[in-house]
């Protein structure tokens, strides 16, 4: 329920992007957490800082031609929301895929706010990205798309004022296309205006692994604030991309054992355990589909079906938004699941995350559990500004050390605020109220 101040204001959110129902969705999401919060901080209410924290500092659209193959042109639209950059410069990946448009965008910009705000680093929020489908593309396709796709975004970014990174169809070959582009119209080697870079030229080590790693320390730390742990426990993963494979490699080093995972034809199921290096193989070579781990190796292939209605105990949504729904979160509760830890942005929606709570099982949201990426980018900035390159047990032990503070803000801001548990309202809160005092002490801007 929405706090009888906040209800017009999420009206006027509605109003003003008609059809943008995933943002509606993260809007609503966070307004019906912070109502306690006015109570606390009127000077909130007083200086509209809601109104303007929905209201993006800046929206880009652009079209984006190119050439394939065959010669044949193609116009796709692309995107940069600048959402909010009082904690420091726009932060937030790039996704290419047909979905993508205005109102996935901007409610993965509002997300990325609150997310980065809870990385306790000097982060604002962004996201971009195109309606660009990379599937069955060639390497010099996907080259010449994101050559024309920085043509125009290298007007709109730097190190001091946005640094993109990837996401979904995004990864280091794109990254490395898009930097190429950057370096070659700025004339600048201006290694810290885009994150996930790879390792040869002004990567960090673990940034390809942080999501995936971060999201399975969170929900360690959520198991251990309740006395138990990943050992033994089974594990259900959906998707096979990078986040899914990262957190499957982590919860396997951490004594738990993913059963299966998932990608748009199906899921494996495996109850020996997910062999992660083949997935690696499958995915990040061969490019191919998940259906061809059970030829190669063993378990089943189910086309078609739910990765959710597999038993389990621990449950990591790694694939997209909206992924589980009322009934899914109905079938993994009656399988005994006792945590979920969001991987992707929004994989719950609303039906599934009061599924969760009200059946009392630790639910980490994506804004909290899946913030080990944009950390890690923070980080890779930083080295970027000192010229500097860490080790990767430097690197993961600082991504723990986030990922167990994000932890301890979320759980510590709740049972302030009377919720104990509730990582949900703790998340919400602990970074609306640290971007809402920032934008106050900056003035009317």
């Amino acid at each position: 329920m929405l706090h009888e101040r906040l209800e017009p204001i999420y009206e006027v959110v509605v109003e003003r992007n008609h059809g943008e129902v995933e943002f509606h969705q993260a809007v609503r999401e966070v307004l019906e957490s912070i109502g306690p919060v006015l109570a606390k901080h009127p000077e909130y209410a007083e200086h509209k800082v809601i109104e303007r924290l929905c209201e993006p500092e800046r929206q880009i659209v652009f079209r984006v031609p190119w050439e394939d193959d065959r010669g044949e042109v193609h116009i796709n639209r692309g995107f940069r929301i600048e959402f909010n950059s009082a904690l420091g410069p726009y932060k937030g990946g790039l996704r290419f895929h047909p979905s993508v448009y205005q109102g996935i965008v901007k409610f993965l910009g509002f997300e990325q706010v609150f997310k980065n705000a809870l990385s306790g680093l000097p982060i604002g929020g962004g996201k971009g990205g195109a309606d660009f489908d990379p599937k069955g593309r060639s390497d010099r396709e996907i080259m010449r798309f994101c050559q024309s796709y920085m043509t125009e975004l290298h007007r709109h970014i730097g190190e001091y004022t946005d640094v993109p990174a990837g996401d979904a169809g995004v990864g280091g070959r794109e990254i490395g296309y898009l930097f190429g582009q950057y370096k070659r119209i700025s004339n600048r080697y201006e290694s810290g205006v885009l994150t996930g870079k790879e390792l040869a030229y002004g990567g960090a080590r673990v940034r390809t692994e942080a999501t995936g790693y971060g999201c399975a320390f969170f929900v360690q730390e959520m198991l251990a604030a309740r006395g138990d742990s990943f050992e033994g426990k089974r594990v259900v993963v959906s998707g096979s991309g990078n986040v899914a494979i990262y957190t499957m490699e982590k919860v396997h080093q951490l004594g738990g054992i993913v059963v299966a995972c998932s990608d748009s034809d199906g899921y494996v199921h495996d109850e020996q355990g997910i062999d992660v290096e083949l997935v690696k193989q499958l995915k990040e070579v061969e490019r191919g589909r998940i259906g061809d781990y059970a030829q190669r190796l063993r378990g089943r292939f189910l086309r078609g079906r739910r990765v959710w209605e597999v038993p389990c105990e621990v449950a990591m949504p790694s694939a997209t938004q909206n992924e589980i729904n009322g009934a899914d979160a109905v079938t993994l509760v009656r399988n005994g699941c006792i945590a979920v830890g969001e991987g992707a942005n929004m994989p719950c929606t609303p039906e599934a995350v009061r599924a969760f709570q009200e059946a009392g099982i630790a639910f980490g949201p994506g804004k909290a559990a899946n913030a080990g990426g944009v950390a890690t980018s923070a980080l890779e900035m930083q080295q970027n500004a000192s010229r500097d390159s860490w080790s990767f047990e430097f690197s993961e032990h600082r991504l723990e050390e986030i990922m167990r503070d994000v932890h301890a803000r979320c759980h510590d801001t709740a049972a302030e605020y009377g919720m104990p548990g509730n990582y949900v309202a703790g998340a919400n809160i602990a970074g609306f109220t640290r971007v809402a005092d920032a934008m106050l002490g900056l003035g009317l801007i």
